[in-house]
C-alpha cells in the first residue's frame, strides 16, 4: 500500500446528454451540485469526494493554448462504473427512492462476505452500484 495515497478525491463518469445526467444525479440521487460548464462537464458532491460528469465530445478536444485550465484531452466511450458507499441502515431506502423514481434495480446482492449490494443505471446507461463498505473489508 502506498501511503501517500489517501484515498480516491474524484470519480468521472462520461454522458452524451449533460441535461439528462444533471436531473438523474440531482434530482433523483440527490447529490449536490458544484458546477456546470455549458455542454461539457457538470460536477456533484458526494461525501467527502467528486463525481465528475463529463461529456465525451466535449473533453477529447485539446484546450486552447491559453486556457485557463490546461486539462489534457480524456474521456470514454460505453459505459462506466462507479459505486456509491451506503450504510447498511440507509440501502433499502436508497432501492425504495430508485424505485420511486422508475429506477430498475438490475440486481440486488448480497456478498458471500457479507454486505450487500445494488445495481442500476444512469439515463446514459453506465452502470451505478450503492454498496455497504463491508464488500471492501471497510467500515
Amino acid at each position: 500500500m502506498n501511503p501517500m495515497l489517501e484515498g480516491i478525491l474524484e470519480t468521472a463518469l462520461y454522458a452524451e446528454d449533460l441535461d439528462a445526467a444533471e436531473a438523474f444525479y440531482e434530482g433523483t440521487l440527490g447529490l449536490s451540485k458544484i458546477t456546470r460548464a455549458g455542454n461539457r462537464h457538470v460536477f456533484f458532491r458526494c461525501g467527502p469526494g467528486v463525481l465528475l460528469i463529463f461529456n465525451p465530445a466535449e473533453t477529447v478536444k485539446l484546450p486552447a493554448a491559453d486556457a485557463a485550465l490546461p486539462v489534457p484531452p480524456h474521456g470514454m466511450h460505453g459505459q462506466g462504473h462507479a459505486c456509491f458507499r451506503v450504510s447498511k441502515e440507509n440501502i433499502d431506502a436508497m432501492a425504495a427512492r430508485l424505485k420511486a423514481a422508475g429506477v430498475a434495480i438490475e440486481a440486488d446482492f448480497h456478498w458471500p462476505n457479507g454486505g450487500r449490494s445494488i445495481y442500476f443505471r444512469d439515463p446514459d446507461g453506465n452502470s451505478l452500484e450503492c454498496a455497504e463498505a463491508v464488500i471492501w473489508g471497510l467500515v
